[in-house]
């Protein structure tokens, strides 16, 4: 009985998960069946009082679905938000999610390693890769490689979002939309070389087809082929997705989607400072350069179905299952901290004033991760009198399970920034990793109320509850908790005239943390305390013709977790709750409509100025610290222009400046602010009935030598240097 269990927990994910898929489909031939009936029903002669009154269902996701408060656009909805669209992707190139950070001003890098997954700031708050990623509106682990080419739009919702996550960090929320099915014929090719020797080929297909164009497919497959400007690290990448929906009547759609994608690739671990110096920059120098050196590899299956049904005018319901598995290889020559010569002083958070390092031989094989989400929306709209309610109900269950083996991570040897030099691999598996395993279930409700068409209030709460283990592959450190809690989120707005609006916004965010799996220290791989964050924000809106813009001044506040102990041998380390992270700032953006024959001239800008600080921590000397790596303020201007006196031809520009940053948790030491400038073209020609569209664009054109983030990470300091000029062309042909 005992291992009847076992295996039912082990397989319950992927069996909730199927058996939802069953449900959607029967639920969808059930609705078919019922047209058919009732069309016959109407051709007898007899009344159909359940005739459902026509509903559009969009073959794209509109914007608020970042939300999910609401049918109302950005421009009218009390939050900040950026949508980047595929256009903006193709135009910049970009292949991963921190090429996306030149479209905002309020997010910025994190740790972001060559060959690795990313990760992101937003308003100085490192988001949680468990916890802060959507797939449309499902959860997702972005601990891996997520792939562009078959996205529609990048969703950036900033602030906290526990009214949409019940488990998430402050800062954002990240949610990819997938392309769908589109009413006309997509035949695209795409073509993309640099001046680095990465190469790149991918295909983008959809139309829909059937008696009434019922059935629609879209169908997205790409292959790269990656070089990178360090040496040693060459890799290549694959994606196949394919999406299909069925528009079982005028009122009802179904939908389902795959993804499949694997990327391998070393990754190139950051420098760190020599002694109390920032190194000289060297954007061409590849730490994990070893005989034994192996690639990162990381590969997922990707999947989800959706049945959306119209029930009258006003109410509509929708039913969501979607599933994730990630394997992964996680490997590299990884440098940390440093003995002196001398055989006496260890730099535990630094490399050595000399540029020496100690490397390390790290190895996680055959890691896996499985997340799976259903999830039941009710939206509808009551009216009473000259009140409006837009109402919302939610159910989410989901699962997630972390599976590893025992990983290596030994010292192989003493490294140098001057002159790498061979290291003795010691791939022995002698460190315990953390499995981890949890479940949630989350209700939601959410009320906008129309009390005139200028004002509006709205009302939110998500209750979550949870339970989580984890257990190392050693057999100790076993944890287990269950916990249940709220997260409200309540906002007012008022319409000063159709083009503008004031708003005001409270909003809580809830978090835990899991002490890292290192040997330093002694509660490895525990479960800390959860985290409240708490935030209110005070916006105004404008939404123009010619312009569009906002202002918002919002605070969070944060639970901090920090280390205590000597932290330079094992088992001397205890991370723990200490203090609050508050963060207040303001965000301007300003954008003008896409350029054109009239207004050849288009600008995207946006300014965030952040004050972000420590306070309450039991050591007086931490308060008032700026947390590390967040710049004090960043500028995004992206801006083109069309020649009129050249048909097809478009300018661009993009101009990214961040701000001094801390580099140590004491600020003794900080890195200078950079700006970036970026220039490119596009040119669209018609060849008979066949579109092609040119890009040329040089990414850092002045070749500017700097460091753009200083992660501290493990309790030890890293830099990251800017990529050297980069020439990108690319020829996509639309058939």
């Amino acid at each position: 009985m005992a291992s009847f269990n076992q295996k039912f927990i082990r397989y319950w994910p992927v069996a909730s998960v199927f058996i939802a898929y069953s449900a959607i489909i029967f639920i969808a031939i059930g609705a078919s069946s019922a047209h058919a009936q009732n069309q016959v029903n109407s051709s007898e002669g007899q009344p159909n009082n359940g005739e459902l009154k026509a509903v559009l269902v969009t073959d794209k996701a509109t914007s608020s679905e970042l939300t999910n408060l609401s049918d109302e656009s950005l421009a009218r909805t009390p939050i900040s938000a950026n949508v980047v669209t595929n256009k903006q992707i193709e135009s910049a190139g970009a292949k991963r999610l921190s090429d996306l950070n030149q479209f905002d001003a309020s997010v910025s890098d994190a740790y972001n390693a060559a060959g690795y997954w990313d990760y992101a700031t937003v308003r100085g708050f490192v988001i949680d890769n468990k916890y802060n990623y959507r797939r449309d509106g499902l959860p997702i682990n972005a601990e891996t490689y997520i792939p562009l080419d078959n996205k529609e739009q990048v969703d950036i919702l900033k602030g906290t979002s526990g009214i949409q996550a019940g488990t998430s960090a402050p800062g954002g929320l990240i949610n990819y939309m997938v392309k769908r099915p589109t009413q006309n014929d997509v035949r695209s090719i795409r073509l993309e070389g640099n001046s680095q020797g990465s190469l790149q080929g991918a295909v983008d297909l959809g139309g829909r087809f059937g008696p009434n164009k019922e059935f629609g497919y879209r169908i997205n497959a790409a292959y790269d082929k990656i070089d990178h400007y360090t040496p040693a690290a060459k890799g290549n990448r694959q994606l196949l997705a394919i999406a299909a929906d069925w528009r079982v009547n005028k009122d009802s759609i179904l939908e389902a989607e795959v993804e499949y994608s694997r990327r391998i690739q070393p990754s190139v671990p950051g420098v760190s400072l020599t002694g109390n110096a920032l190194p000289a920059v060297n954007n061409r120098l590849n730490i994990n350069n070893q005989s034994w050196s192996q690639p990162v590899e990381l590969e997922g299956l990707t999947g989800s179905m959706k049945f959306e049904q119209a029930i009258n005018s006003q109410w509509r319901w929708s039913a969501k299952a979607g599933t994730q598995n990630l394997n992964s290889n996680d490997r590299t020559a990884f440098p940390f901290g440093c003995t002196d010569s001398n055989g006496v002083d260890y730099y535990a958070d630094r490399f050595c004033p000399n540029g020496d390092f100690d490397l390390y031989d790290y190895r996680s094989e055959n890691e896996r991760r499985r997340t799976s989400a259903v999830q039941l929306q009710l939206k509808g709209q009551i009216d009473t009198g000259n009140i409006k309610h837009q109402l919302s109900f939610e159910i989410l269950q989901a699962q997630a399970r972390d599976t590893f083996n025992s990983q290596a991570y030994n010292y192989a040897g003493l490294g140098n920034l001057n002159a790498l030099s061979e290291a003795l691999a010691d791939p022995s598996l002698t460190t315990a990793a953390t499995q981890r395993n949890e479940r949630s279930t989350e209700l939601s409700a959410f009320d906008a109320i129309s009390w005139t068409p200028a004002f509006t209030t709205w009302t939110g709460l998500r209750y979550t509850k949870l339970h989580r283990n984890s257990v190392r592959t050693d057999g100790s450190n076993a944890t287990s908790y269950n916990a249940n809690f709220a997260t409200p989120w309540v906002a007012a707005s008022y319409q000063i005239n159709p083009a503008h609006m004031l708003y005001a916004s409270y909003g809580q965010g809830v978090e835990s943390e899991v002490v890292a799996n290192l040997p330093r220290y002694a509660n490895a791989g525990a479960v800390l305390p959860t985290l409240k964050s708490k935030q209110f924000e005070f916006g105004v809106k404008g939404n123009m013709d010619h312009l569009r813009w906002s202002v918002a001044y919002f605070n969070i506040s944060r639970p901090v977790s920090d280390d205590f102990g000597d932290c330079d041998v094992d088992g001397s380390c205890i991370r723990q709750i200490d203090g609050t992270a508050k963060h207040s700032g303001f965000e301007f953006t300003a954008a003008t409509p896409a350029a054109s024959v009239s207004q050849p001239w288009h600008i995207d800008a946006g300014v965030t100025i952040l004050n972000a600080k420590r306070q309450g921590s039991i050591d007086a000397s931490q308060n008032g610290l700026r947390p590390t790596n967040v710049p004090n303020w960043i500028l995004r201007l992206n801006g083109s222009y069309k020649i009129a006196a050249v048909p097809g031809l478009l300018l661009r520009a993009h101009l990214s400046h961040e701000g001094k940053r801390a580099v140590l948790p004491d600020n003794s030491l900080m890195l200078p602010a950079w700006t970036r400038l970026d220039l490119g073209a596009s040119y669209e020609a018609h060849i008979g009935q066949t579109k092609t569209t040119w890009f040329l664009g040089v990414d850092n054109i002045l070749n500017k030598t700097y460091y753009k983030e200083s992660p501290y990470q493990f309790s030890h300091s890293y830099l990251f240097p800017g990529a050297p000029r980069t020439v990108r062309v690319a020829l996509q042909i639309a058939l």
